[in-house]
């Protein structure tokens, strides 16, 4: 049944916070992540089955970083399978924090706030679009 599990297709949201100074809040995975260990990203995570996508966004902030959020605008739709084989589709948004300070859960073991310049350089390369549509449409 567990290598059901695993196969089984799920919608994932994720957020590119970004501040009123452009800076991006990255998260870093732990270092025994299933998926991605060690890599730094931004927070989100994978809905519960029939779960709004905007709450369930709202929802990971909280539970991985402790930060409210605003969500602004939907940026791109993308597809992948995961390391575990778990088919994704995954939702990003742009958001602006409602709150300064940060709080990590035990699934990740750092935080930063880099500038969308030298964000690019830091996340994994699947979200390098994102903060170029961001820079490009949304920054200015």
């Amino acid at each position: 049944m567990a290598e059901m599990k695993n196969m089984e297709s799920r919608i994932a949201v994720k957020s590119f916070i970004v501040n009123n100074r452009q800076e991006l809040l990255l998260l870093k995975r732990s270092d025994d992540d299933p998926h991605a260990p060690g890599v730094w990203e931004v927070p989100g995570g994978r809905l519960d089955i029939g779960e709004n996508p905007f709450e369930g966004l709202k929802r990971e902030i909280r539970e991985e970083a402790n930060v409210d959020i605003e969500i602004m605008n939907p940026l791109r739709i993308h597809h992948f399978t995961r390391d575990d084989m778990q088919k994704i589709t995954m939702i990003t948004f742009l958001c602006k924090p409602l709150s300064a300070d940060v709080s990590i859960s035990k699934e990740h073991t750092d935080f930063s706030w880099k500038h969308l310049e030298n964000a690019e350089r830091e996340i994994v390369p699947s979200f390098m679009e994102d903060v170029k549509i961001i820079r490009k449409y949304f920054i200015k």
